[in-house]
């Protein structure tokens, strides 16, 4: 499971028992400690946040910003309330119970980082999307170079089973281009 598909899972768990829907960043910062935290937090105040700055070039229109730290799920992303009220849908929340479970195991690991790679004004830049890596090169062989730096650095002292991912994973490039007019 992609970190933006783990963040909407449990940003609609904890909005879910709330009537307007809302969320703070710190409660699915807290949700997910399997996750890296500035991963989590990129994810919800950008990433997946309809009204932040276009700084990616990926995004989810999952979350809205409503106040300072908080945020809204999106109405078409809601998860519905259940007949008990709750919309964790049977899901249990005591600790090792499968909500509080880190959502990857051992069997379960991605083999493949995605990273998609845009042309901009003067330069190439590169995102991944299940790791919270952004770089950039002047040419397709400088930006991939700095990628795979990047990359090395960021997983450098990471817990790659608690990342979802095998222990060395392959990358898989995407290049993104406008068509011809």
């Amino acid at each position: 499971m992609h970190v933006h598909e783990q963040v909407l899972a449990v940003a609609n768990d904890i909005a879910s028992v709330r009537a307007d829907a809302t969320f703070g960043v710190g409660e699915v910062v807290r949700a997910l400690p399997q996750l890296n935290e500035s991963s989590v937090r990129t994810h919800v105040v950008s990433r997946c946040c309809v009204n932040a700055p276009k700084h990616h070039p990926h995004k989810w229109p999952y979350f809205r910003r409503v106040a300072r730290g908080k945020y809204q799920v999106e109405a078409p992303y809601r998860r519905k309330r259940d007949a008990r009220g709750s919309g964790r849908k049977g899901r249990e929340t005591a600790a090792g119970s499968p909500a509080a479970r880190p959502l990857s195991t051992a069997g379960t690991r991605r083999e493949t980082i995605h990273a998609i790679i845009q042309r901009d004004e003067s330069a190439y830049v590169a995102e991944c999307l299940e790791v919270a890596v952004v770089t950039q090169g002047r040419t397709l062989d400088e930006v991939v170079e700095n990628l795979r730096q990047a990359l090395a650095l960021h997983l450098e002292d990471e817990d790659m089973a608690a990342l979802g991912l095998v222990e060395h994973p392959r990358v898989q490039l995407i290049y993104d281009m406008a068509t011809a007019s």
